[in-house]
């Protein structure tokens, strides 16, 4: 079985949507497996919708409104990051093209992390219910104030308990695995330098603190088995270059522009020569 999994980001994210686009381009949808973990579920639905450009404009416009981040907004206690009014808008203007995903979508798989818990569930969109899915996947803790609500339980970003889930797609028979990566190659996890506050900061979610505090060796961990995967395993990467300059928080026009240019191109490269 073959999977793709695309890693989110914030604003790095539009890498992967290069890489997308260019498959969409292509018609190359060859996988048993679809797997997005924030940003990229978000960019994972747009391909699946064969929505070329749709979240390059995402990226480039609508993520760059002062509607959706503002520091003084957060500093009076707001969102940092309103989630709600980015997905009001896009739904209405760029609405996704959810009747190309029908064959698909019982091979989507969604990351998220149980609030109370701090636990990874990898769900399958159920009718009706994408949007919000991919909204849970994509609430950071700090950054949004609201709560995410779906199935009977509260979820936060599917990042903070597994960044890059290889090791999930091994155990549901993926043996040929692709990962879009939001980070250049050489990229390992640091220790947030304020990690000890997080039990304070986040006093009604224990469990999404001690998730946080580990963050860093559980991302790493998920490096160490893609370098070295099981025998029967092989696991391939596309990665931004390693002067790669979009970070999380990137509102320039050029980077943004760039890093899809780059993603594209990245993208193009695979279908010259797709190793399996």
């Amino acid at each position: 079985m073959k999977a793709l999994i695309v890693e989110g980001g914030a604003m790095r994210g539009i890498f992967s949507a290069g890489i997308l686009d260019a498959f969409i381009e292509h018609n190359y949808f060859d996988f048993d497996w679809f797997i997005g973990v924030s940003a990229g579920a978000s960019n994972v639905a747009a391909y699946l919708g064969r929505q070329q450009g749709r979240n390059y404009r995402v990226y480039t416009d609508y993520c760059r409104r002062p509607q959706f981040k503002q520091w003084r907004r957060f500093l009076r206690g707001g969102d940092l990051i309103d989630i709600d009014w980015l997905w009001d808008i896009t739904e209405r203007e760029l609405p996704m093209g959810l009747a190309h995903m029908e064959d698909r979508a019982d091979k989507l798989l969604v990351v998220t992390t149980c609030a109370q818990t701090g636990d990874a569930h990898y769900l399958t969109p159920m009718e009706g219910e994408l949007f919000q899915l991919i909204k849970a996947s994509g609430t950071m803790p700090f950054a949004y104030r609201g709560k995410v609500n779906l199935r009977g339980r509260q979820w936060f970003d599917g990042g903070v308990a597994d960044s890059i889930p290889v090791e999930e797609a091994y155990r549901r028979g993926a043996r040929e695995i692709l990962i879009l990566r939001s980070n250049p190659a050489s990229y390992r996890k640091k220790p947030y330098g304020l990690k000890r506050l997080f039990p304070l900061l986040l006093r009604q979610y224990p469990g999404i603190a001690r998730r946080l505090q580990k963050r860093h060796s559980d991302y790493n961990r998920a490096l160490d088995f893609i370098h070295t995967p099981p025998a029967d395993c092989r696991i391939h990467q596309i990665c931004p270059p390693e002067d790669f300059s979009a970070d999380q928080f990137t509102t320039d026009t050029g980077i943004l522009h760039n890093a899809y240019l780059d993603g594209f191109r990245s993208g193009l490269q695979w279908l010259q020569n797709p190793a399996f």
